[in-house]
């Protein structure tokens, strides 16, 4: 018997944490009343590449993108492929917007995001099984206190929806700076070989950042202002596990 509710963050329904911060700027605004409905994944409907960009494509899900440095670079990087980010946070919203609408002149706009301004959890569910190529979780909220445990996105029920929408041999990246949530997360991925091989063969290739996974403002503050560690992980879903046969 336990003192606290089962569940996660596929069964408990609700978004927990700050959905907006401090008044955005002008710019900022503008970006949300202008560019963001453009850009918007649709609230109904299947999400398919097709659908978002016009054409079969490879397809990128970030959940909680933060200010969006990972996506922008990781979609400026990959012009041909699609980028779908989904954040609560009103004001990671709106820095994101700023990064797809050229960083006020640095570079030109980047085509191939599409942004979901709340529960991540209910996008992945509206893509079909299989479709996506990578999925990336950086740097959740580690809700530390065990009795918040179930809300952590590392847990079984949202890791059995990464496998069944990444195709086989996608990728599924894993970055954190908070050690209870390390060890938790570890737990969590030891209950699912049967659908993730752990790409790591030395602790070099969780503690070295791969190439293609830039380092953003979050991640520079943890390491350079707390002194964190921080961590990388891989993992690609197996083909002998693909989703049809789950």
């Amino acid at each position: 018997m336990t003192a606290y509710k089962s569940g996660d963050p596929t069964t408990i329904n609700r978004l927990y944490g700050r959905a907006k911060g401090k008044p955005l700027r002008a710019g900022q605004q503008a970006l949300v009343d202008t560019l963001l409905p453009q850009i918007a994944v649709p609230a109904e409907g299947p999400v398919t590449a097709q659908a978002l960009f016009g054409s079969d494509r490879p397809l990128h899900f970030e959940i909680g993108f933060g200010g969006g440095e990972h996506m922008a670079f990781r979609a400026d990087m990959l012009p041909d492929h699609g980028f779908i980010g989904a954040e609560p946070f009103l004001n990671g919203v709106a820095q994101a917007l700023t990064h797809v609408d050229g960083d006020n002149g640095a570079h030109l706009p980047i085509r191939n995001i599409r942004i979901h301004h709340g529960d991540a959890l209910e996008v992945l569910a509206r893509i079909p099984d299989g479709a996506l190529s990578f999925l990336y979780l950086l740097h959740p909220d580690p809700w530390p206190k065990a009795r918040h445990a179930k809300r952590r996105m590392m847990n079984d029920g949202p890791v059995d929806l990464f496998a069944r929408k990444l195709k086989p041999g996608g990728e599924f990246r894993f970055g954190t700076d908070h050690a209870i949530y390390l060890r938790h997360a570890l737990m969590v991925m030891t209950r699912h070989t049967h659908q993730f091989d752990w790409l790591a063969e030395t602790p070099r290739d969780f503690q070295v950042r791969p190439g293609g996974w830039p380092e953003t403002r979050y991640e520079s503050k943890a390491r350079n202002v707390y002194g964190h560690e921080v961590w990388y992980f891989r993992y690609r879903r197996r083909a002998d596990s693909a989703p049809d046969s789950q």
